[in-house]
């Protein structure tokens, strides 16, 4: 039998298989799990593992833009401009959202 804590975790946590790596994705906020409206602006930490990542990259989620803000900026996932993976991964489960590493630069 599972442990009830097992099968509804307290915090949100994500293990990722990005670009063949394994990484973890996790939140500091409980509301994640259980309020579907605290997914307007929430932060995530991100960590690899990997030697080039020296400490743990802190991402700014936003879910909601604006169309008005939409028709004045470029797309950060254009075919003109790179993407990065652990972004587009995000994007499976909020569509359209924008990401801010905060200053860190994006290493996946």
């Amino acid at each position: 039998q599972v442990s009830p804590g097992l099968r509804t975790p307290r915090f949100p946590v994500w293990l990722c298989s990005v670009l063949g790596r394994h990484s973890v994705l996790f939140g500091t906020d409980s509301r994640l799990v259980s309020d579907w409206k605290s997914e307007r602006i929430f932060h995530l930490y991100f960590y690899s593992g990997q030697q080039e990542q020296t400490q743990t990259a802190h991402l700014t989620i936003d879910t909601h833009s604006h169309h008005w803000e939409e028709a004045q900026r470029e797309d950060p996932c254009s075919p003109r401009k790179r993407c990065p993976a652990l972004e587009m991964a995000i994007r499976t489960k909020w569509e359209g959202a924008t990401v801010s590493w905060n200053g860190t630069d994006p290493f996946f």
